[in-house]
């Protein structure tokens, strides 16, 4: 598989808090035409990640975006305690049709760099499960207002798994869990970060 080394779109991730600066972005998004589909989702954070990011929130704003810049300025505009993150996707592992619609966003990080065989060979390993429609690598930014204790380490390692699939967010899950301890079979060690549930399409 070849790697795409272009930058692409990316995933931006809001608090959403039910107040005004929440419903605020919303509305911005929807209107944006750098925002091309805006979802609700349910975050849950493995409890590796957890100390990097104490202020995290239950509840988001998922948005897949087109123009980084813009994003960024979005962020910085509406700042919030809960952390907000930023997932810029600089190399695409692959992309290909499955059958139900994407119900849940998978975010890991690889604590080593690695070279493009082993980029590969993890491309080849996440393939092999049905329900990921989309792979992708990039880095990732944060914004807050109550900054961590801890500096998060892997912000350039990360790896977004997009999955389209009917089944329970748990059981997508657990089958994305055993996809990431068949890559660290191979030598790579890919860690969860969050798994983001989508509950509402908002646009």
């Amino acid at each position: 598989m070849s790697l795409s080394q272009t930058v692409l779109d990316g995933y931006a991730c809001v608090p959403y808090m039910h107040d005004h600066r929440s419903i605020e972005i919303k509305d911005a998004w929807h209107a944006s035409n750098n925002v091309e589909n805006m979802f609700f989702v349910t975050a849950t954070f493995s409890s590796d990640s957890k100390p990097y990011f104490p202020s995290h929130a239950n509840h988001y704003l998922l948005a897949k975006f087109s123009d980084n810049a813009k994003i960024t300025k979005d962020m910085a505009m509406h700042p919030q305690e809960k952390t907000a993150f930023v997932f810029n996707i600089s190399s695409e592992l692959f992309e290909r049709d499955v059958e139900g619609t994407m119900n849940f966003v998978s975010v890991y990080y690889l604590e080593y760099s690695k070279s493009d065989e082993d980029l590969s060979d993890l491309a080849m390993v996440v393939s092999k499960n049905d329900r990921v429609s989309k792979a992708s690598t990039g880095n990732m930014l944060t914004f807050s207002s109550e900054p961590s204790k801890f500096t998060f380490p892997y912000s350039n390692n990360m790896v977004v798994l997009e999955v389209s699939s009917q089944k329970s967010h748990q059981s997508v899950n657990k089958y994305c869990e055993m996809t990431r301890r068949n890559v660290c079979r191979k030598g790579i060690t890919m860690t969860n970060m969050v798994g983001l549930s989508i509950l509402e399409k908002l646009k």
